[in-house]
C-alpha cells in the first residue's frame, strides 16, 4: 500500500484526487494540506511513502520552498511535483529542490497512477515532454557541484537578497518592501540557508555574480 499524503491549495483538486487515488487497491491518500507549511507538518505527522506537492500555492509556502525544506528534514521521502506549467525551467527546479519527480496537473490517470508508482519505488519521474538533454546537462552539473541554488529563492528573497547586497539594513529593506523587520529577518535566514552562505560579504558576492546590482562579475 502506498501511502500519499496531497498538497494543494484547491480543496475541490485534492478531493478528486482523493476520490481517484483511493479507488486503487495500491494507494491510500493519508492526509491532506493546503500549503507547503501544513504539508511538511503533515508530512512528519502522516510519514506517507509520496507527497504529492503542487507547484503553486499562493497562499502560504510555494511548493518548491515545501519540498527544499521537507527533504532536508526526510530526505527519503518521495516528492512529485504537480504543475499546470510545462516548462523545463519549472522542471530543473523542481529536481533542484530535491523532488523525485514533476507531472503536469493535465496529464492523463494512467500517468499520474505510474507516476506515482514509480517514485513510490525509489525512481525519478519525468514527464513526457521533459527533455533527456535536460537531465543530462542537469547530472553533469551536480557532479560538478555547480547546482545553481539561486533558482530556489521565492521571489521575496530574492528581492530581500538584491537590497541587502545593495547596503540597505533590515529596517529600510522592510519599509521599502512594507514588511516587518521580523519578517525580513526570516526571508534573511531561509534565503542564507538556501544559498549556504553565512555573512553578507558572501551574499554581495553572490548578489554581484548574478548582475542583481546592475553589473556583474
Amino acid at each position: 500500500m502506498i501511502k500519499i499524503l496531497l498538497v494543494d491549495d484547491h480543496a475541490v483538486v485534492r478531493m478528486g484526487l482523493s476520490m481517484l487515488l483511493n479507488n486503487h487497491s495500491d494507494m491510500q491518500v493519508v492526509g491532506d494540506a493546503s500549503e507547503g507549511n501544513e504539508g511538511i507538518e503533515k508530512a512528519i505527522e502522516l510519514n506517507p511513502d509520496v507527497v504529492l506537492m503542487d507547484l503553486s500555492m499562493p497562499h502560504g509556502k510555494d511548493g518548491l520552498s515545501a519540498t527544499f525544506e521537507l527533504k532536508k528534514l526526510k530526505p527519503d521521502m518521495a516528492i512529485l511535483i504537480l504543475t499546470m506549467h510545462d516548462d523545463e525551467e519549472y522542471l530543473f527546479r523542481a529536481i533542484q529542490a530535491g523532488a523525485a519527480g514533476c507531472i503536469l496537473k493535465s496529464a492523463p490517470q494512467d500517468e499520474l497512477l505510474g507516476a506515482i508508482r514509480s517514485v513510490a519505488e525509489g525512481d525519478a519521474y519525468l514527464n513526457p515532454s521533459a527533455t533527456k538533454k535536460l537531465m543530462n546537462e542537469y547530472m553533469g552539473t551536480v557532479k560538478q557541484g555547480k547546482t545553481d541554488t539561486y533558482g530556489l529563492l521565492s521571489d521575496r528573497e530574492k528581492e530581500v537578497l538584491t537590497l541587502i547586497a545593495k547596503g540597505f539594513s533590515n529596517k529600510e529593506i522592510a519599509e521599502q518592501l512594507t514588511i516587518s523587520v521580523k519578517t525580513v529577518e526570516t526571508h534573511k535566514g531561509k534565503l542564507m540557508e538556501k544559498l549556504k552562505m553565512k555573512t553578507r560579504p558572501e551574499l554581495v558576492a553572490f548578489a554581484l555574480k548574478k548582475g542583481l546590482l546592475g553589473y556583474g562579475m
